[in-house]
């Protein structure tokens, strides 16, 4: 099907891809649907928890991205999907799987959804959300800390073992292939509004 829309949003951890994508949804409501990377990480069931925990899950390996490539193209024909549940406090897939139905924007957003050539083949339109690190980090400690269960030495860690240097070697080197580069992501109202227009005119015109 020709008439959807494929958006890629792509930057670092705590760069505001969640709050772009958000702003977008509540813009245009059922018109868009939403995927996101971190629901495609690897199971890693067979690792006993305390092993999980010690995996890098910032680098490429870490993501079954063949399987949202397969979702992404079924989306793309219309088709639904059932994404996977992942359990950040278990480090693992959880057995339960979430609907998706075929709209007429998706949005795929992730750290490192620019990475893969395939996948970005894919997208229509590539946006990079370009945020300062000292800010990325602040949201990431909160996030991970209020929202996912972790304990803050746990956060810092991560955070200086894979966290930087994963971002520093596969994340920002994928800025090249964005489009469309937009500081702080959905805090940018005047970005953000242009965006908004793209995608208010391609729905009208389909």
């Amino acid at each position: 099907m020709n008439n959807i829309m494929i958006i890629g949003i792509a930057g670092g951890t705590g760069s505001g891809k969640t709050t772009l994508t958000q702003r977008i949804k509540e813009a245009f409501g059922d018109n868009i649907a939403v995927l996101s990377h971190d629901y495609y990480y690897k199971s890693n069931s067979d690792l006993p928890f305390e092993e999980r925990t010690k995996l890098n899950y910032d680098h490429p390996n870490a993501f079954d991205t063949d399987l949202l490539i397969e979702h992404m193209r079924a989306l793309k024909e219309g088709k639904t999907i059932h994404h996977p549940v992942y359990s950040f406090v278990e480090h693992t897939r959880l057995e339960e799987t979430v609907e998706v139905k075929p709209a007429k924007v998706i949005i795929l957003e992730g750290i490192l959804i620019f990475e893969n050539q395939e996948l970005c083949d894919l997208m229509d339109i590539k946006v990079f959300v370009d945020t300062d690190a000292d800010l990325r980090i602040i949201r990431r400690l909160l996030r991970d800390v209020k929202e996912r269960g972790r304990d803050l030495d746990s956060v810092v860690t991560q955070y200086i073992g894979t966290v930087k240097p994963m971002h520093e070697q596969f994340v920002d080197p994928t800025k090249k292939r964005a489009d469309i580069i937009i500081p702080e992501g959905g805090f940018n109202p005047v970005a953000l509004s242009m965006l908004l227009e793209q995608v208010r005119n391609f729905i009208a015109e389909n």
